[in-house]
């Protein structure tokens, strides 16, 4: 999968989970102010990441996650990793 693609996969089901207007999510953007993100709704996130990308999340990955530039580069990975092996 293409990161144009990863991105914006992730943007519509973001957009759509969390009922915020897609032109909030920019990469320099702050992931859980722009999400309205509590601890509970980080669970909703990693449900939805692993249901729409097709990998595990672990808790400690969101650690060093601040804005949605981080959120990209962290999904692009864990997909190159999958699609690797």
């Amino acid at each position: 999968m293409e990161i144009a693609e990863i991105i914006s996969k992730t943007n519509s089901f973001l957009t759509e989970e969390f009922e915020v207007e897609p032109e909030k999510i920019h990469p320099e953007a702050n992931l859980k102010e722009t999400l309205e993100l509590d601890s509970l709704d980080y669970i909703d996130l990693v449900v939805v990441i692993e249901s729409n990308l097709g990998f595990k999340v672990k808790p400690e990955d969101f650690q060093s996650i601040v804005t949605f530039q981080d959120f990209y580069d962290y999904v692009v990975a864990r997909v190159s990793e999958k699609e690797s092996v």
